[in-house]
């Protein structure tokens, strides 16, 4: 899946995204409204990982969604 799309359907993608990452608040996933930068900068704020690891975990949330 393409993140236009996840983007487009941010509503629906949101429970995806709190299940993989639990630790991003209602709030957090509101201020990203499905803005790809700011969701791997969050992940990686929020689990003190590299930018490329919260990269690579985007990555395969992208593929795997299924919004």
């Amino acid at each position: 899946m393409n993140w236009d799309t996840i983007e487009g359907k941010w509503t629906q993608a949101k429970g995806q995204v709190k299940e993989k990452w639990g630790k991003l608040t209602d709030d957090e996933l509101d201020v990203i409204a499905g803005k790809r930068d700011q969701l791997v900068g969050k992940v990686q704020e929020r689990y003190g990982v590299a930018r490329d690891e919260a990269e690579k975990q985007v990555k395969e949330f992208e593929s795997s969604c299924n919004c």
